[in-house]
Parts: structure tokens; C-alpha cells; sequence
């Protein structure tokens, strides 16, 4: 079987296509085959209060067309130009390579793999943000 598949904890919320679903009390198994499902682990989630730095922001962004909750064009454009400001910050070879592949994900519409790509910049960005205090 293939397609998506997600190990949920007890009670762990999750977003499908804008629905979102609840673990029962157990442990659970699901396999999404809808090859263009949008899913987002709400525990995953931004805050629209947490979204105070530019990595933060740019995923929030994501996160919101992946939810359906903005216009996936104007989304799409949003986050190609916060992509290529974060591109002038982050010159790393590993930070090029996350922010290329977000850039490739978000041209072909695939908005959950350019959100994973950005997320993991998210400890990168803490680091600079501590260094510039």
C-alpha cells in the first residue's frame, strides 16, 4: 500500500484537506492514498502570535495554503519572495539546499514538502536570532 502514512498518538489532532480529525484514545495507523491530500499535524502548527520571525512567518504562510485558509496563487507568490529573502540570509550550503528545494516544491504545488523544507531552518534561525542579542 501506498500513499502517506501517519502514526498518531492518543488525541493527536490532525488537518486533512481543511478537516480537521481527532485520535481516539489509542495509538493509530493511517494511510493516506489520495496522493495530494493536504495534511498538517496540528501539533506542527503555527500559532499566528508564534509567527514573530522571518523563517517563522514564510512558514506560516505554508501553512495556511496547505490548510486551505489562503489563496493557494497568492500563497504560492508569497512564498516564493519570502523563500528568496530568506536566501539572502541564508547562504549555507545546507540552508541553500532546504531553501531550493522549497523553492522546486512550491513551482510544482506541492506546499507540504516546501513547509518541511523551511521548518528545518527553524532551529538554524533561533541560533542567529540568539547570536545577534
Amino acid at each position: 500500500m501506498s500513499g502517506l502514512v501517519l502514526k498518531l498518538r492518543p488525541a493527536e489532532r490532525i488537518l486533512i484537506n481543511g478537516v480537521v480529525v481527532e485520535n481516539g484514545d489509542r495509538r493509530a495507523k493511517l494511510n493516506v492514498l489520495t496522493p495530494d491530500a493536504n495534511v498538517l499535524r496540528l501539533r506542527d502548527a503555527i500559532h499566528p502570535a508564534q509567527a514573530n520571525t522571518p523563517v517563522k512567518r514564510v512558514c506560516y504562510i505554508a501553512q495556511m495554503v496547505l490548510a486551505g485558509e489562503a489563496d493557494p496563487v497568492k500563497g504560492r507568490g508569497q512564498l516564493l519572495s519570502g523563500i528568496e529573502q530568506l536566501s539572502q540570509v541564508f547562504t549555507d550550503p545546507d540552508s541553500r539546499m532546504r531553501l531550493d528545494l522549497a523553492t522546486e516544491s512550491v513551482v510544482n504545488n506541492k506546499t507540504y514538502p516546501a513547509l518541511k523544507a523551511l521548518r528545518g531552518l527553524l532551529a538554524r534561525e533561533q541560533r542567529l536570532m540568539e547570536r545577534a542579542l
